[in-house]
């Protein structure tokens, strides 16, 4: 059952519509769904119920997080978004 969801968590993740939304949580996901545990997944899936442009916004920090979705995995996803900037290049990742 874990596997199922993990795959479609990952499916959500990475076809958001939203280029830079894609990479950065589309490659979170990718790299670290399977290490989180069931309570940091339900955390991760509100975050991706979220509309792109809200969601990119908190993570990239151009506009506050509502204080119910800062948690762990948001912060894990903004130090991924900056190692992806680092290793995608400035106009990827942003």
């Amino acid at each position: 059952m874990q596997d199922v969801r993990l795959k479609k968590l990952l499916f959500r993740a990475s076809h958001r519509g939203f280029r830079e939304a894609d990479i950065i949580i589309g490659g979170f996901a990718e790299a670290h769904l399977e290490q989180l545990s069931p309570d940091q997944l339900d955390e991760f899936e509100r975050l991706i119920d979220q509309e792109d442009q809200y969601l990119y916004a908190w993570i990239i920090g151009r506009e506050p997080t509502p204080e119910q979705f800062e948690g762990e995995v948001m912060d894990l996803i903004r130090t991924f978004r900056f190692f992806a900037h680092s290793t995608l290049g400035a106009d990827r990742g942003a």
